[in-house]
């Protein structure tokens, strides 16, 4: 399946014109948000840990030449960036590609060992499963796939210690926590939260004055952290007790959903939004 970028069109909008624009393309992936931003005359640093999507990020190096750069890394390294940019832009979550090839383990429609790992490197699901205890397994799932019964499932996989995507499946009971697990423990093995927080935590710094920073989210997990960053962001500095505040550092850009076409046209859309700030000084 081709991987369709998902609120493309209200990122470009909430972004402006980029002729002559410096982006930061935090999560490459099939490269479709690099190829909008480079086709709309941006200069692109775009970066992605997974060794997977190097022969995209090539072709858009071939033809883009100078305007385009590549960083086979995760998205927290762009606290090592040493410009600052007009835009930084992420969209989060997992990409079709990495969904559609059963050997990564990220999915439980085809059949493959339980990996789940972006770059390729450290320790996969199974290994997760095999070295984290009941408890720490069970917050895992409660945290970042919200199951009820977090606990009993846990021990359930604990002891059946599974290590292909459909023995994991079949431990699963409820139908509606079969894709919830799977995303707790992919977020889980690749630290995505805290990449997420690392990556954010930089963005101040990065961006010009006026520049924008916009997040697309997929689930509650990563839009409660980038809310909470960006309320942070946007509110008044100083003392509540005193009679003056100092200006917030940054301001907000209206939140956007996909329209019901473009979830007719990919379901993936259905729970996407997209936040934004604006950096004021």
């Amino acid at each position: 399946m081709k991987h369709i970028p998902v609120l493309l069109n209200s990122v470009m909008k909430a972004l402006g014109s980029l002729h002559g624009k410096k982006v930061v393309d935090a999560t490459f992936g099939a490269g479709g948000y690099s190829r909008a931003f480079l086709d709309a005359g941006a200069t692109v640093v775009a970066f992605d840990r997974d060794p997977n999507v190097i022969a995209d990020a090539e072709k858009l190096k071939e033809k883009f030449k100078e305007r385009f750069k590549f960083m086979p890394f995760p998205f927290s390294h762009i606290s090592e960036l040493s410009d600052e940019y007009d835009a930084i832009v992420f969209d989060l979550g997992i990409s079709s590609m990495q969904i559609d090839i059963p050997e990564r383990g990220f999915s439980f429609r085809g059949d493959g060992p339980l990996d789940m790992r972006m770059s390729g490197t450290g320790g996969s699901a199974a290994d997760l499963i095999a070295e984290s205890s009941v408890e720490e397994l069970a917050r895992i799932l409660k945290e970042y796939g919200d199951i009820k019964k977090s606990m009993l499932l846990a021990r359930v996989i604990k002891n059946a210690l599974p290590k292909t995507t459909h023995e994991l499946k079949k431990l699963i009971r409820n139908p509606k926590d079969i894709a919830p697990v799977f995303q707790a423990l992919r977020i889980a093995v690749n630290d995505e939260m805290g990449e997420l927080t690392k990556a954010l935590n930089a963005v101040p710094e990065k961006l010009k004055i006026g520049g924008k920073c916009v997040c697309v989210t997929f689930h509650s997990v990563e839009d409660r952290i980038v809310k909470s960053i960006f309320r942070e962001w946007t509110s008044p500095v100083g003392d509540p007790r005193m009679p003056v505040l100092e200006e917030a550092r940054f301001s907000l850009i209206r939140v956007a959903v996909p329209s019901e076409e473009e979830i007719a046209n990919n379901s993936r859309a259905r729970s996407a939004h997209m936040r934004g700030v604006i950096k004021s000084y």
